[in-house]
């Protein structure tokens, strides 16, 4: 992948870096900070769901894992929250990892693999709500210490800095992809696997990877969400809401590309606020709004956002690399 094609991706991320610049709106870093960390996700998503095309319905696992892995490391063994970050970093590679080989092993694929990820995500959850050691359905409450040591910020502009360069460490991992030999290695497995594997792709080997590397990522957004709110609980960590955010961005974006689950993010929840400023505080009318892209993305633009970018200017599009 040359240069130019990590361009685009440092121009996105220099343009959000600036806004806390040119605003002091708590509101917005709320509403950017929130976006980030679901951006993350959505980015583990895409790995595995848009470019492998292993669609995941559970992605809270990996989600729920990084949050409890750091939060609980913090809290009963006082660790440092960047030590805690790296484990918990770890542990959602290794539960990609191991839900990767009982399910792929067992030659689960499409529907059959998207429904096994819900029920390890929802059997997580199930055990965190019974558990002392995660608090229980209580939860569990980090220690307020602002301090960079801690992961913590007096400035809601530094935490928002923060989220921004772990999204734009996944923009690299995912462009980097792209332009190894694994990336088109991930797109055979999701194009046709008997096809790869007749071809010499190690399809078992290809998929782990990508799981793994998918579980760390999500697993990341975990942990930015525990020290963004310094609370967890089973609802939270490994709630259905997490899966279908991190599901949803990439479709709405654009499922596969580097920068859909960004694109796709934003747009969700730029659209969610504006709805609720017009309408009112209504419960679920963000969702509601969800739902009608949801049903236009399906309906007209299979490609996402940025797919239909490709379609009205592919000039623009070729330019950006998308």
């Amino acid at each position: 992948m040359k240069l130019s094609g990590y361009i685009p991706l440092v121009l996105v991320t220099a343009a959000l870096a600036v806004v806390p610049l040119v605003s002091a709106s708590n509101t917005l870093f709320n509403f950017m900070v929130m976006s980030l960390i679901i951006t993350l996700a959505a980015q583990g998503w895409n790995i595995l769901g848009g470019v492998a095309g292993q669609t995941s319905f559970g992605h809270a696992l990996f989600f729920g894992v990084g949050c409890y892995t750091t939060a609980m490391l913090q809290v009963h063994l006082g660790l440092n929250a960047w030590v805690t970050f790296m484990i918990a970093v770890a542990a959602g590679g290794a539960a990609g990892f191991v839900l990767g080989f009982l399910s792929f092993r067992a030659g689960l694929r499409g529907s059959y693999f998207a429904l096994i990820t819900l029920a390890f995500a929802e059997l997580m959850r199930i055990l965190a709500n019974a558990s002392e050691w995660t608090g229980g359905a209580a939860g569990l409450l980090l220690k307020l210490d602002p301090g960079l040591i801690n992961m913590q910020f007096e400035s809601r502009a530094s935490f928002l800095w923060l989220a921004l360069a772990f999204v734009f460490v996944g923009l690299i991992i995912s462009r980097a992809i792209s332009g190894s030999r694994f990336g088109p290695h991930l797109v055979a497995v999701r194009e046709n696997e008997d096809a790869a594997r007749a071809l010499g792709v190690d399809v078992l080997s290809v998929k782990l990877k990508a799981i793994s590397l998918s579980g760390a990522m999500t697993a990341a957004a975990g942990v930015l969400y525990a020290q963004n709110f310094l609370y967890i609980d089973a609802n939270i960590g490994f709630g259905v809401w997490i899966s279908v955010e991190a599901l949803l961005a990439p479709l709405v974006g654009g499922r596969g590309l580097v920068l859909g689950p960004l694109i796709g993010t934003f747009t969700l929840h730029g659209l969610g606020e504006l709805t609720k400023s017009f309408a009112g505080r209504i419960p679920g009318i963000d969702l509601m709004v969800f739902a009608v892209v949801l049903i236009g993305v399906v309906a007209f633009a299979s490609g996402g956002v940025l797919g239909l970018l490709r379609r009205f200017a592919p000039r623009l599009a070729r330019r950006i690399a998308i």
